[in-house]
Protein backbone atom coordinates (compact mmCIF):
# COMPACT_ATOMS: atom_id res chain seq x y z
CA UNK A 1 0.00 0.00 0.00
CA UNK A 2 1.07 3.49 -1.13
CA UNK A 3 1.70 5.73 2.10
CA UNK A 4 -0.23 9.06 1.89
CA UNK A 5 1.95 10.34 5.33
CA UNK A 6 4.36 12.37 3.15
CA UNK A 7 1.52 14.16 1.23
CA UNK A 8 -0.71 14.87 4.59
CA UNK A 9 1.84 16.07 6.78
CA UNK A 10 3.34 18.85 4.08
CA UNK A 11 -0.27 19.62 3.07
CA UNK A 12 -1.54 21.81 5.83
CA UNK A 13 -1.00 24.96 4.53
CA UNK A 14 -4.70 26.24 5.32
CA UNK A 15 -4.97 28.29 8.47
CA UNK A 16 -7.22 27.87 11.20
CA UNK A 17 -9.41 30.83 9.84
CA UNK A 18 -9.53 29.63 6.45
CA UNK A 19 -11.22 25.97 7.53
CA UNK A 20 -13.68 27.75 9.25
CA UNK A 21 -14.68 29.93 6.64
CA UNK A 22 -14.97 26.64 4.41
CA UNK A 23 -16.75 24.65 7.00
CA UNK A 24 -18.88 28.01 7.59
CA UNK A 25 -20.09 28.34 3.62
CA UNK A 26 -21.14 24.15 4.03
CA UNK A 27 -23.22 24.71 7.00
CA UNK A 28 -24.92 28.32 5.68
CA UNK A 29 -25.80 26.36 2.05
CA UNK A 30 -27.34 23.50 4.56
CA UNK A 31 -29.61 26.06 6.67
CA UNK A 32 -30.32 28.22 3.29
CA UNK A 33 -31.32 25.55 0.84
CA UNK A 34 -30.94 22.47 2.60
CA UNK A 35 -30.39 19.80 -0.03
CA UNK A 36 -28.01 21.44 -2.76
CA UNK A 37 -28.02 18.14 -5.21
CA UNK A 38 -29.75 19.84 -8.10
CA UNK A 39 -28.02 22.47 -7.78
CA UNK A 40 -24.49 21.27 -8.03
CA UNK A 41 -25.36 18.43 -10.46
CA UNK A 42 -26.91 20.67 -12.85
CA UNK A 43 -23.72 22.58 -13.07
CA UNK A 44 -21.68 19.62 -13.44
CA UNK A 45 -24.22 18.14 -16.28
CA UNK A 46 -23.52 21.46 -17.70
CA UNK A 47 -20.12 22.13 -17.75
CA UNK A 48 -19.64 17.81 -18.37
CA UNK A 49 -22.56 16.41 -20.21
CA UNK A 50 -21.23 13.01 -20.57
CA UNK A 51 -21.26 12.51 -17.28
CA UNK A 52 -25.08 12.85 -17.19
CA UNK A 53 -25.70 9.41 -18.84
CA UNK A 54 -23.69 7.58 -16.26
CA UNK A 55 -26.79 8.72 -14.04
CA UNK A 56 -29.78 7.81 -15.80
CA UNK A 57 -30.92 5.21 -12.99
CA UNK A 58 -30.85 7.78 -10.67
CA UNK A 59 -34.09 8.72 -10.78
CA UNK A 60 -34.74 9.81 -7.20
CA UNK A 61 -31.36 11.57 -6.98
CA UNK A 62 -30.36 9.05 -4.26
CA UNK A 63 -27.14 8.37 -5.84
CA UNK A 64 -26.37 12.02 -6.63
CA UNK A 65 -27.59 12.84 -2.73
CA UNK A 66 -25.07 10.02 -1.47
CA UNK A 67 -21.88 11.53 -3.04
CA UNK A 68 -22.29 14.87 -2.60
CA UNK A 69 -22.73 13.57 1.31
CA UNK A 70 -19.51 11.61 0.75
CA UNK A 71 -17.93 14.53 -0.93
CA UNK A 72 -18.56 17.11 1.63
CA UNK A 73 -17.62 14.74 4.75
CA UNK A 74 -14.37 14.21 2.70
CA UNK A 75 -14.33 18.29 2.44
CA UNK A 76 -14.63 18.22 6.63
CA UNK A 77 -12.42 14.96 7.46
CA UNK A 78 -9.71 17.48 5.28
CA UNK A 79 -10.02 20.42 6.96
CA UNK A 80 -9.68 18.50 10.50
CA UNK A 81 -8.21 15.25 11.31
CA UNK A 82 -7.65 13.61 7.68
CA UNK A 83 -8.31 10.05 9.37
CA UNK A 84 -9.86 9.33 5.43
CA UNK A 85 -10.18 11.99 3.09
CA UNK A 86 -6.95 10.95 0.89
CA UNK A 87 -7.88 7.94 1.67
CA UNK A 88 -10.93 8.27 0.12
CA UNK A 89 -9.83 10.23 -2.47
CA UNK A 90 -7.83 7.60 -3.28
CA UNK A 91 -10.35 4.35 -3.65
CA UNK A 92 -13.00 6.31 -5.21
CA UNK A 93 -10.63 7.46 -8.07
CA UNK A 94 -9.96 3.34 -8.63
CA UNK A 95 -13.75 2.76 -8.22
CA UNK A 96 -14.35 5.51 -10.46
CA UNK A 97 -11.60 4.77 -13.56
CA UNK A 98 -13.94 1.35 -13.04
CA UNK A 99 -16.70 3.68 -14.91
CA UNK A 100 -14.68 5.46 -16.89
CA UNK A 101 -14.75 9.04 -15.30
CA UNK A 102 -11.47 10.29 -15.30
CA UNK A 103 -9.51 11.75 -12.56
CA UNK A 104 -9.64 15.23 -13.99
CA UNK A 105 -13.50 15.29 -13.31
CA UNK A 106 -12.99 15.01 -9.38
CA UNK A 107 -11.24 18.55 -9.95
CA UNK A 108 -14.02 19.38 -11.84
CA UNK A 109 -16.75 17.90 -9.21
CA UNK A 110 -15.13 19.84 -6.14
CA UNK A 111 -15.20 23.25 -8.23
CA UNK A 112 -18.55 22.68 -9.16
CA UNK A 113 -19.42 22.56 -5.48
CA UNK A 114 -17.79 25.83 -4.63
CA UNK A 115 -19.36 27.27 -7.56
CA UNK A 116 -22.38 26.72 -6.48
CA UNK A 117 -22.13 27.39 -3.00
CA UNK A 118 -21.16 30.93 -4.08
CA UNK A 119 -23.87 31.89 -5.99
CA UNK A 120 -26.34 30.21 -3.10
CA UNK A 121 -24.70 32.39 -0.44
CA UNK A 122 -24.82 35.03 -3.02
CA UNK A 123 -23.32 38.22 -0.96
CA UNK A 124 -22.35 35.85 2.35
CA UNK A 125 -19.50 34.55 -0.07
CA UNK A 126 -16.95 36.95 0.36
CA UNK A 127 -13.16 37.07 -1.19
CA UNK A 128 -11.61 35.39 2.35
CA UNK A 129 -14.42 32.67 1.92
CA UNK A 130 -14.16 32.34 -1.72
CA UNK A 131 -9.79 32.43 -1.23
CA UNK A 132 -9.76 29.59 0.70
CA UNK A 133 -12.00 27.38 -1.34
CA UNK A 134 -9.32 28.03 -3.57
CA UNK A 135 -6.78 27.17 -1.58
CA UNK A 136 -9.12 23.69 -0.28
CA UNK A 137 -9.14 23.32 -3.92
CA UNK A 138 -5.85 23.46 -5.03
CA UNK A 139 -4.89 21.08 -2.13
CA UNK A 140 -7.58 18.86 -3.46
CA UNK A 141 -5.67 18.87 -6.93
CA UNK A 142 -2.20 18.21 -5.67
CA UNK A 143 -3.73 15.49 -3.64
CA UNK A 144 -5.61 14.32 -6.55
CA UNK A 145 -2.54 14.21 -9.21
CA UNK A 146 -0.31 13.01 -6.67
CA UNK A 147 -2.83 9.58 -6.64
CA UNK A 148 -2.67 9.46 -10.72
CA UNK A 149 1.06 9.67 -10.72
CA UNK A 150 1.66 7.13 -8.14
CA UNK A 151 -1.13 4.58 -9.72
CA UNK A 152 -0.41 5.27 -13.74
CA UNK A 153 -3.98 7.06 -13.89
CA UNK A 154 -4.81 8.55 -17.41
CA UNK A 155 -5.77 12.36 -16.62
CA UNK A 156 -7.65 13.53 -18.84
Amino acid sequence: MVSLMPYMEDAMSLTEQEKQLIENSITRVSEIVGDPTPQVYERLFSLQPEMKPLFILDTDDGAKGHMLSEALGCILDFLGPRTYAPVLIQSELTNHEGFGIPPAVFTTFFEVVKDTFSDMLKEEWDAGTDAAWVKLLDEFSGLINEQVSRSGMVVA
